[in-house]
């Protein structure tokens, strides 16, 4: 697989340098990337509008007129799968991370053993994404790739899942929770939720980024909260 990844700074020599610790890690591992980079959110913005294939994005914070927080919450609208990580000098930027579900902060000058670690985790999400669940409906096989499910609850003997359009099966939320991985929290008897859709969770409801409010059962707060630690 062919990663597409695009670095965004507007110092030139920090650029060329996280190219190079890139270029590193991908003849260590084998892996075959593409990588550009660009002197601007702005200008990264412009060639994305005509191409939207990149898999990992390393974005500096202060940069110009636009910061990487600003132009990640643009492409967080429209992509859910693009693993983004922030390079920055200062730590002040790192609870905006959570908006954006950025993968990680790495704070300037970046150290080659962290940026490589980073990779290697950006990596092994974007295979999971590769993963699909299959279901026969009606006699025709309807494929739902994992990372598109936001969420999925039961009703009697069947599931519903809310992905991109909505697929019921008849199937219990136990059967489900085994094809998933450790991206989804099963909250009560009857949600199990895609941690990475979450944008706030409060003492009564679950907000996900779509706008979705689903109720939490009394007692779940602390156990969901410390499901979106562990998998950051």
């Amino acid at each position: 697989m062919l990663y597409r990844v695009a670095i965004c700074d507007d110092n030139q020599r920090d650029a060329e340098y996280v190219l190079s610790l890139l270029t590193n890690w991908a003849k260590k591992n084998q892996i075959a990337i593409g990588a550009e980079c660009f002197p601007s959110a702005e200008s990264f913005l412009f060639h994305y509008a005509e191409d939207k294939t990149y898999d990992i994005l390393l974005l500096d914070i202060e940069m110009g007129k636009m910061d990487g927080v600003t132009m990640a919450r643009e492409i967080r609208r429209e992509n859910q799968t693009v693993q983004i990580v922030f390079i920055t000098g200062y730590s002040d930027y790192i609870s905006e991370g959570y908006e954006v579900a950025a993968l990680h902060y790495l704070m300037k000058p970046v150290k080659e053993e962290k940026l490589c670690s980073v990779l290697d985790r950006a990596a092994e999400k974007l295979s999971k994404n590769e993963k699909v669940l299959n279901f026969v409906i009606g006699g025709e096989m309807v494929r739902v790739p994992i990372y598109q499910i936001r969420y999925a609850d039961v009703f009697g003997n069947y599931v519903t899942i809310h992905a991109l359009s909505d697929v019921t099966v008849k199937m219990t939320l136990g059967e489900l929770e085994k094809q998933l991985d450790e991206r989804f929290y099963r909250v009560g008897r009857s949600t199990i939720i895609n941690l990475t859709q979450i944008s706030r969770v409060t003492k009564t409801e679950i907000k996900l980024s779509d706008g979705t409010a689903i109720p939490l059962p009394r007692g779940a707060y602390d156990g969901i909260n410390r499901a979106i630690i562990n998998m950051r």
